[in-house]
């Protein structure tokens, strides 16, 4: 594919850009596209091999790439991780927070180590990156910070702790957008919806999955694509004057109840 220029001269970083499985992951769908778009992309994965992955179908298609395997929840993989991408690329305009878990249970079951550690992956693992990525920033001039939110933190459902680190990564987001807006640094947040891709896909047979695609209004089924172009949206100057947003990529669900469409039960929203 021809790549076109939305993103020509930035440079991104993406974590989570790997994918487990064979179905395509919101991560490696985004940096495929920034790539696509002209950015040179730092991927980032705690498994190096599923970023490896990813940075051959870049490099097939001529876009410019590199990998690097950390943990983002951790501190001093983080740091890191900026410094890495200023090195290789020279500076840094784009950071996609993409690495989530999700978590079933109530406040009653969920035990205090799965609590901490869902807190640790989907929210803390934000803050660490931006703790270093927005000082890198202001010294470029600014750029764009996109995190990965999901209609669960929109709307109540069967999985307490996801919701609530999903609706903290909201409420990062419009906080991040205000500190750092003087700065030239815009935040925005993608919810995604019920879409097929690497996370949900395990869990799911082929009823299942038809069940969710029913759900929405538009009777569609949504996948990593869908997620990644909303990405690139995001991360390109056309966004110019876009900031403390949280943008809803679900095929119309997040604003119809259960019973609109289909009579979807609780257990089918535990995977977004």
């Amino acid at each position: 594919m021809n790549k076109s220029s939305r993103l020509e001269g930035k440079v991104a970083i993406v974590t989570g850009a790997g994918s487990s499985g064979s179905v395509l992951g919101n991560g490696k769908a985004t940096a495929l596209l920034f790539a696509r778009e002209g950015a040179r992309v730092l991927l980032v994965d705690a498994v190096g091999e599923r970023a490896e992955e990813t940075l051959d179908m870049i490099r097939e298609e001529g876009g410019e790439a590199s990998v690097f395997e950390g943990n983002v929840t951790r501190s001093e993989d983080c740091l890191e991780m900026v410094d890495e991408a200023i090195e290789r690329y020279g500076s840094l305009d784009i950071l996609h927070n993409n690495v989530g878990i999700s978590m079933k249970g109530t406040v009653v079951e969920v035990s205090e180590k799965d609590w901490d550690m869902i807190m640790n992956v989907n929210v803390k693992s934000i803050v660490l990156a931006c703790r270093y990525a927005v000082p890198r920033m202001v010294e470029f001039g600014g750029g764009s910070i996109i995190t990965t939110s999901s209609i669960a933190g929109l709307r109540a459902n069967s999985t307490t702790p996801y919701t609530v680190s999903k609706t903290a990564v909201q409420g990062l987001t419009m906080s991040m957008a205000v500190d750092h807006g003087r700065d030239n640094i815009r935040v925005n947040c993608i919810a995604p919806g019920l879409a097929y891709t690497s996370l949900s896909a395990p869990r799911m047979d082929a009823s299942l999955r038809e069940h969710r695609r029913q759900a929405s209004p538009l009777g569609t089924e949504g996948t990593a694509w869908d997620v990644a172009w909303a990405a690139v949206y995001l991360a390109s100057d056309e966004s110019r004057w876009v900031t403390g947003v949280v943008l809803p990529v679900d095929a119309g669900l997040s604003i119809t109840t259960p019973s609109t469409n289909t009579p979807l039960g609780q257990q089918d929203y535990d995977v977004f």
